[in-house]
């Protein structure tokens, strides 16, 4: 079992930045993880993944240069330094844990999830 807790979002305008935080607990030993996002009328979308080592392994186009992905495993944290942010990027933020550590940038690849943190953008 792994227990993920995520926190930092809030009310931000325009151009402003945030940085959302994931707290793991359970097992997370080796666990490759995620951050992904849902908005409103939306499919839920990935949005950068990072292996257990620290090997990031995918940005997706629409927060590329923008937004941070790192993680601290003596802290069992993840964190997603979002910068330049957008209306669009209105959401709730989830982290997501991959106990195989696959690396690869598949939804379908994460079995643990966090309650989500709401991002609201203003325009």
């Amino acid at each position: 079992q792994v227990q993920l807790v995520e926190s930092g979002g809030g009310l931000v305008q325009a151009g402003g930045s945030l940085r959302l935080s994931c707290a793991a607990s359970g097992r997370t030993f080796r666990n490759g993880m995620g951050w992904f996002r849902r908005a409103p009328g939306k499919e839920r979308e990935l949005l950068a993944a990072i292996t257990w080592s620290g090997r990031i392994t995918y940005y997706a186009d629409s927060v590329k240069g923008r937004f941070t992905i790192s993680r601290d495993n003596a802290k069992n944290t993840l964190s997603l330094q979002m910068n330049s942010l957008k209306a669009e990027d209105t959401a709730a933020y989830y982290c997501a844990a991959d106990t195989m550590n696959r690396g690869t940038p598949s939804i379908g690849n994460y079995d643990y999830w966090g309650q989500g943190t709401q991002v609201t953008v203003s325009a």
